[in-house]
């Protein structure tokens, strides 16, 4: 069983190391590039909407960013602030580069899996209480996460500033409120609907992820409109009963396929998708 399937058991005395943190975020990337089907994005099935990477590469960024996580889990446990967070997840893009011959496969997750890794650091125990990660980047880097600079080249802050949205830092500094309030409880639903298949659960939190993200990827590839079709898309899915309809997989396939005819990739469902299986790891049920 994965380390990221629900435990039976519940010890919030249990402690977690740095490793034992990394381990669970790269476990975490992994289980979101072996979801399929998920509409225009990279799987262990087909490349998407990315003529540029695939799932090899992805995995091989995931296991480069290891002792990164390692060092944001070290960092979060000594108290080191934003600017320290900072310095370590840019020397872990440098190494996710090099896994992959230069193609950022992973770096809207490399800043908010890092700082989840960083609270859980921080937090210390391998059982948190129900939203303890998210208020942990809220209250101590909020301010700070909203302050810090900004690559104003980057497809999502060039989206961000175009549409007027506050992408992944409002997201972080939030307390990751679409990850709490969508995707974990999509995640969990699912798991209901069709017990024993979590591959199932991860297609439905990604597809209400979709569906109510503001994805500055999806906004860089598409326009308005293919932000819009894409919402749409996602929404019809599962008010069409999304898992729990016997079609589901060929209707989620057949979406999977429009996206890519359009090239739009949700990029940033995809990074919040894997923060969602991190947290479900760590944190008990609300």
């Amino acid at each position: 069983m994965s380390a990221l399937a629900r435990s039976p058991t519940w010890d919030a005395r249990a402690t977690l190391g740095p490793g034992d943190i990394a381990g669970r975020a790269v476990e975490a990337l992994r289980l979101e590039i072996e979801t399929y089907p998920k509409p225009g994005l990279v799987s262990h099935v087909d490349r998407g909407s990315h003529a540029d990477m695939d799932a090899g590469t992805f995995r091989a960024s995931a296991t480069a960013l290891a002792p990164h996580f390692a060092d944001l889990a070290r960092a979060g446990a000594a108290g080191a602030g934003m600017s320290t967070l900072r310095r370590i997840g840019i020397e872990a893009e440098a190494a996710m580069r090099e896994a992959t011959g230069g193609v950022n496969t992973h770096r809207g997750a490399i800043f908010g899996l890092g700082l989840l890794a960083a609270a859980a650091g921080a937090l210390g125990t391998s059982r948190l209480r129900p939203g303890a990660l998210g208020r942990h980047v809220s209250e101590r880097h909020g301010e700070a996460i909203l302050a810090g600079p900004v690559l104003l080249h980057a497809p999502g802050a060039v989206a961000r500033r175009r549409y007027g949205i506050g992408g992944a830092p409002a997201e972080a500094a939030a307390g990751f409120s679409t990850l709490y309030g969508v995707g974990l409880p999509a995640l969990r639903r699912a798991r209901g609907l069709r017990p024993g298949d979590e591959e199932a659960a991860r297609v439905e939190a990604c597809f209400a992820l979709i569906a109510h993200l503001e994805d500055t990827n999806l906004l860089h590839r598409g326009g308005e409109a293919g932000y819009a079709f894409a919402r749409a898309s996602a929404r019809a899915f599962l008010a069409g009963g999304g898992i729990a309809r016997g079609d589901w997989r060929a209707r989620a396939v057949a979406i999977h396929h429009a996206f890519v005819a359009r090239n739009l990739s949700p990029g940033g469902s995809a990074d919040l998708l894997a923060m969602t299986l991190f947290v479900d790891g760590l944190e008990a049920a609300a």
